[in-house]
């Protein structure tokens, strides 16, 4: 795995993303931030996404469908590691399964990012425990009643802490996605990001109208 430092990347280093997908999952918490993500392609650096499920075929809330990169059997060391939300998360969260996965993944990833309630299933896989997150505000309630030990933020559009990056609701991802590339790449490499796919950045983590 990568160094967080800018600095410290190494000539046409590979930036790996691992995206947890499942059935029912919200288009945009996906799409949104993997727009962003696989925006950074440069002289130094390769951005490749692998999409992982627990099945080869996974439909969303919109039924659009999409086909998953490798199974959940093994974990994958990444730079970064995202899980996201929709209505699926009030499935998986009862999944055993998945949620013993997700552990492991954690550990052998980086940074680990959540969009909407794709916190849910890191707080119910147990690895959010004393850390400060947030998630989205219209499910705030049924998020937060799953794990107490979480120190859940009501009022944030994200919260970057450590090796955890939450976000609110749906487009909230792209806001922390973007964010996360300011951070780990440069601001100018964000903006850069912003500018080509012609996104209004909300770059201000505190700045959340929906809570």
């Amino acid at each position: 795995m990568t160094s967080n430092s800018e600095q410290d990347m190494s000539p046409h280093q590979t930036h790996h993303v691992v995206a947890l997908i499942f059935d029912d999952y919200e288009t945009l918490d996906l799409h949104g931030p993997i727009e962003m993500l696989g925006r950074v392609q440069t002289d130094e650096v390769t951005t490749v996404i692998t999409l992982v499920a627990e099945k080869d075929i996974i439909s969303s809330s919109q039924g659009t469908r999409i086909l998953a990169d490798r199974r959940i059997s093994d974990t994958i060391s990444c730079d970064l590691f995202m899980t996201i939300g929709g209505m699926g998360t009030r499935t998986e969260v009862h999944n055993q399964k998945l949620l013993s996965w997700i552990q492991q993944q954690c550990e052998v990833s980086e940074k680990v990012f959540t969009v909407c309630t794709g916190s849910a299933l890191l707080a119910k896989a147990d690895v959010l425990d004393g850390i400060p997150a947030t998630t989205n505000k219209l499910a705030y309630d049924w998020v937060t009643s799953l794990n107490d030990k979480v120190l859940w933020q009501r009022k944030a559009r994200w919260v970057n802490h450590g090796k955890f990056l939450t976000s609110s609701g749906v487009a909230a991802g792209t806001d922390a996605s973007l964010a996360y590339i300011a951070e780990r790449f440069g601001y100018a490499q964000a903006k850069h990001v912003e500018k080509l796919t012609e996104y209004i950045w909300n770059d201000n983590a505190d700045d959340d109208p929906y809570a």
